[in-house]
């Protein structure tokens, strides 16, 4: 079983012995139970991450002994998801699987259409929960980096987005191109776009092609809001070779 990993300062692991406390330790400590002996992984969630092993262990933190360093380079190609606001905690669920997957970046999307939109008096709160899923996710999934979640965009924002990728796609029903036919650049910035459960609107489709997007199916179902970035991202993942 790989070793867990744990969130740390990038001056920290530039040590030979680091003591994780805060947070993370009491983490560690009290719900992992790791003790003396076990082997951790540290990352600073830019890429840099350091094995680690237990040295000694007390309630609230650990003292751990770094036994090598290595730094993990940005994939390529990175992959965006644009990913319209889900109804209730939908959108944490969204967040968490994509980034279980290997998503680089989620873009939240104020489109037309959606449910559940973020007013001004509870915008960071619910960023605060995307962000924070990611960053669990991240770590439950052993990943060195964590994937950045933007601030919310509207369609506008979505457009530049598109305009500068290598590879921009929509994804929509009734495209004829299935996702799976898609010959994805090896390098360069992917940006999918996930739309919301009333659909895309005509007018978003059309900033979205006149800005460079091609639209394109998943398969013979329709999936949630929720669920089809992750879906996206699994065929994109296996067709770039990062899986």
């Amino acid at each position: 079983m790989s070793p867990p990993v744990f969130l740390a300062d990038a001056g920290l692991l530039a040590r030979d012995r680091v003591v994780l406390d805060g947070p993370e330790g009491r983490h560690a400590a009290t719900v992992r139970r790791l003790r003396a002996g076990e082997r951790v992984d540290l990352t600073d969630g830019a890429g840099l991450l350091a094995e680690c092993v237990v040295a000694a262990a007390d309630k609230v933190s650990l003292t751990l002994e770094v036994l090598a360093r290595r730094h993990e380079p940005p994939p390529e190609p990175r992959l965006v998801v644009v990913q319209a606001l889900p109804k209730g905690d939908r959108g944490e669920l969204a967040v968490e699987t994509m980034t279980e997957a290997g998503v680089d970046e989620i873009v939240p999307w104020a489109a037309a259409r959606c449910v559940t939109q973020w007013r001004a008096e509870r915008r960071d709160k619910a960023l605060g929960r995307w962000r924070n899923a990611a960053r669990e996710a991240a770590k439950q999934a052993r990943r060195s980096r964590l994937p950045e979640v933007a601030d919310l965009a509207g369609t506008a924002a979505v457009a530049e987005r598109i305009a500068a990728a290598a590879c921009a796609l929509v994804l929509h029903e009734e495209a004829a191109e299935p996702l799976s036919a898609l010959r994805p650049p090896a390098q360069g910035e992917i940006v999918v776009v996930v739309g919301p459960e009333g659909g895309i609107s005509e007018e978003e489709l059309a900033a979205f092609a006149a800005a460079g997007a091609r639209t394109t199916r998943l398969g013979p179902t329709v999936l949630r809001t929720s669920t089809a970035g992750v879906a996206a991202a699994a065929v994109l993942m296996a067709a770039t070779g990062r899986w």
